[in-house]
């Protein structure tokens, strides 16, 4: 069954806010191999001009993803997500993450496409601080096959 074409221009969320922490931010440093002493240390990181320890330029994937989960969870879209490869991720930041930054997040359904027995799904995930001020833009493309 292929991915419902009418769910394209549906938003979800905001959704409840994720709470980065020094912790999430050194654990996502070391397994993307990230060795800055900024995504470490929070001193280094004051050094550098951030306010706490800095998460890599890709944490932001950690946040979008949550709220991604609601598109690729929602019967009315019809992901099968035992047939998604993840096709492509893109980045805007507007500016750094940061330790002790509460971040909300609304994901739109921007694109989707069927060609060829492959439906893809392009999402956008806004991620906004607590004051409403945007942090990053994440677009993402999942290549959903469809029954065979």
């Amino acid at each position: 069954m292929p991915v419902n074409p009418d769910a394209e221009g549906r938003s979800y969320g905001p959704h409840e806010p994720y709470e980065v922490t020094r912790v999430k931010i050194r654990e996502f440093a070391n397994a993307v191999d990230a060795n800055s002493f900024a995504h470490f240390n929070p001193e280094a990181a004051r050094a550098e001009g951030y306010d706490d320890v800095v998460a890599p330029t890709t944490f932001a994937v950690v946040i979008a993803q949550r709220a991604e989960f609601h598109v690729v969870t929602d019967p009315e879209v019809g992901v099968d997500f035992s047939r998604v490869v993840h096709a492509d991720e893109r980045f805007t930041h507007h500016r750094p993450i940061v330790a002790g930054d509460v971040i909300s997040t609304t994901v739109h359904i921007d694109k989707i496409i069927q060609r060829g027995g492959i439906s893809t799904v392009t999402t956008r995930a806004e991620l906004a601080d607590a004051d409403g001020n945007p942090v990053s833009t994440v677009i993402s493309t999942l290549a959903v096959r469809e029954d065979a």
